[in-house]
């Protein structure tokens, strides 16, 4: 059972690969990248309020895939707007998030070195982001030492 932050309230859910709401934690979101990287990839999706459409959407398809995200050393992070402290909020405009005032939902691929490898503007199938990573060579690498 995996524990999970969710808008400051402490959630139960059955999700292993890490379904996380960064919001309220204490590290800031590039500590957080920084810890996973060579180790964990990361979906990273950002709504402007944890009610939106699309922001539910996205989290619910995602609990359904627990198998493939575990499979995929694939964490989630989901963030809103409201629980995003400034410093995070900045570091999403910059570098290659480019986060922008007009997006209500974005999503960001991360791989294990850390890179973006796919940005989305509505939410994604589970099946596509396994296509995304499976195409990597560090992933192929994983496959064929399994």
């Amino acid at each position: 059972m995996q524990t999970v932050w969710l808008m400051g309230l402490l959630l139960s859910m059955t999700l292993s690969g890490a379904m996380e709401m960064n919001g309220s934690q204490k590290k800031s979101l590039k500590a957080t990248l920084d810890e996973k990287r060579n180790d964990r990839r990361v979906l990273l999706v950002y709504g402007t309020d944890p009610a939106q459409p699309a922001f539910l959407q996205q989290q619910k398809i995602l609990q359904t895939e627990k198998a493939g995200l575990d499979d995929r050393d694939l964490d989630v992070i989901m963030l809103t707007a409201a629980e995003l402290p400034e410093a995070d909020r900045q570091f999403l405009t910059k570098n290659a998030f480019q986060l922008t005032s007009s997006d209500v939902f974005k999503g960001w691929l991360i791989g294990k070195d850390g890179g973006v490898k796919h940005t989305f503007k509505k939410p994604i199938k589970p099946g596509d982001v396994f296509r995304i990573i499976d195409s990597m060579p560090m992933r192929q690498a994983e496959t064929r030492r399994q």
